[in-house]
């Protein structure tokens, strides 16, 4: 007998988290938008309002938009990999922090 092999929308566990994550509430297709400071601020949003993340806010939204980009990895458009960098430093210009090097 045959393993039943898993569905497309089962076969990725990153996919699910990026959907239905647990800590954050994120509005649908916010990683597909192309307006990095939109995406910033919409994650701001969603961390801010969230009862149940475990870390700042800062760094529950900037952890789940690094993961999205992880995972999607050699998947992701090169345009749309810009604007997710673009969004990373917005991120970090709404909270006022600056990237060590």
């Amino acid at each position: 007998m045959r393993k039943k092999t898993k569905s497309a929308p089962d076969k990725f566990w990153s996919g699910k988290v990026t959907r239905e994550s647990n800590a954050l509430d994120l509005e649908p297709g916010v990683f597909t938008w192309t307006n990095p400071q939109k995406i910033a601020l919409s994650l701001k949003r969603s961390a801010e309002a969230s009862h149940r993340r475990k870390a700042p806010p800062f760094r529950s939204a900037m952890s789940m938009l690094v993961f999205y980009i992880n995972r999607a990895g050699k998947n992701l458009d090169k345009k749309q990999l810009r604007v997710l960098e673009q969004a990373k430093k917005e991120l970090r210009a709404l909270y006022g922090k600056k990237r060590h090097n």
